[in-house]
């Protein structure tokens, strides 16, 4: 027996569609307890393999029957069967994501084709990871974007309806320009925006006290950390001190510029490592900052490579516009200053979801008009 006769439609629909449905939610809901896993352990650098599921406050290694998908979570009522901790209900809700999002695949597209049915929940799977890892820690992992990118292309020769195409080689076409469209548009949008809005001049009181510890920096009552300043090694933080004290000395009336790799004090170049602690006065102080970070580049290419170079522009398009409304009314409940950094990857995430269930029907439609 092949691979066709297997995913062959017709062979499906001997048995109701509406069992299928059932069996989509409940498997996505089992896709969704391993997406937690992966979201977890992926920006700490753990394995998703192993060890076993465990609570991360005890380390009890969790049962197969008290791991069970939704019904563990209500059963427990959010909390360690052992410890007793509380477990977020991040849990719960991606398992139950998962579940609909899948459902949805097979009442959209269970009778037009099973294998495209798949790759969706693929590309789903692993949108729902970068949203969630990129709300907490705004990064977005190379295993989804590089490994996506990958994957992407992979099921665009086996599956080549996934880009409407007959064949195989046209449908690898179409997921290199949508990879190179995605990437590249991404990509100039980041340094056009380095270039008109990356630096972020304050007008500070006079003599305010800015305090540079290990590992942030330290003024007005502000810490940001410096991993949310440095994006790149070009990044420079830069100042002229009326006064600069180190451990050990102090200078008076100089430039200032910290970047990753080098501490420069006037002329006097020091590596940051070696200077544990460094208070400056000053009025006026340049601080980095980025219009998005190059996870997104590499995560459009990756929606590129699964979707083709149409649906990279629909979701550049349809996220700016998310991102827009969202960051407005934050702003507007306080939940937000202006200047705050808001991760992307969840508004490209939930365009390229729009997308897959119609965003390409209207797209088409915005092109050649109403058939």
């Amino acid at each position: 027996m092949g691979i066709k006769p297997i995913f062959d439609p017709h062979q499906w629909m001997l048995v109701p569609f509406s069992f299928w449905g059932v069996v989509s939610f409940v498997f996505g809901c089992i896709v969704g307890s391993f997406l937690n896993v992966c979201i977890y352990r992926m920006p700490i650098g753990k394995s998703i393999v192993s060890p076993p599921s465990h609570c991360p406050h005890c380390d009890y290694s969790i049962p197969w029957f008290l791991n069970i998908p939704l019904f563990t979570w209500l059963y427990l009522r959010g909390r360690c069967v052992n410890c007793k901790a509380p477990i977020s209900s991040r849990y719960f809700f991606v398992e139950l994501l998962t579940g609909l999002m899948f459902l949805g695949l097979w009442v959209t597209y269970g009778r037009q084709s099973v294998p495209l049915v798949l790759v969706y929940a693929t590309l789903i799977s692993g949108l729902i990871v970068a949203t969630f890892i990129d709300i907490e820690h705004f990064i977005i992992p190379d295993e989804i974007t590089l490994g996506g990118i990958v994957v992407g292309f992979i099921c665009s020769f086996l599956v080549p309806s996934l880009h409407g195409a007959e064949a195989g080689v046209f449908a690898l076409r179409d997921s290199f320009l949508g990879i190179i469209v995605g990437g590249g548009l991404i990509y100039l949008i980041l340094r056009v925006g380095k270039l008109l809005f990356g630096k972020k001049k304050l007008q500070l009181p006079a003599d305010t006290l800015v305090v540079f510890t290990e590992d942030a920096l330290v003024f007005e009552g502000q810490t940001i950390p410096f991993e949310e300043l440095f994006y790149r090694k070009t990044d420079v933080i830069a100042m002229e001190a009326r006064r600069v004290e180190l451990i050990d000395r102090c200078y008076s009336n100089i430039s200032v510029r910290l970047s990753p790799e080098e501490l420069h004090l006037g002329d006097e170049i020091l590596k940051p490592e070696e200077v544990l602690h460094m208070e400056v006065l000053t009025e006026r102080m340049v601080l980095p900052q980025e219009a998005m970070g190059f996870g997104d580049v590499k995560f459009m290419a990756a929606i590129g490579a699964f979707l083709g170079w149409q649906a990279t522009l629909f979701c550049l398009m349809v996220s700016s516009i998310i991102g827009a409304v969202v960051g407005v009314l934050l702003i507007l409940l306080k939940k937000q200053e202006w200047s705050s950094r808001l991760p992307y990857g969840p508004y490209i995430a939930l365009a390229a979801t729009i997308w897959i269930f119609g965003g390409q029907r209207f797209f088409t439609w915005i092109l050649h008009g109403m058939p």
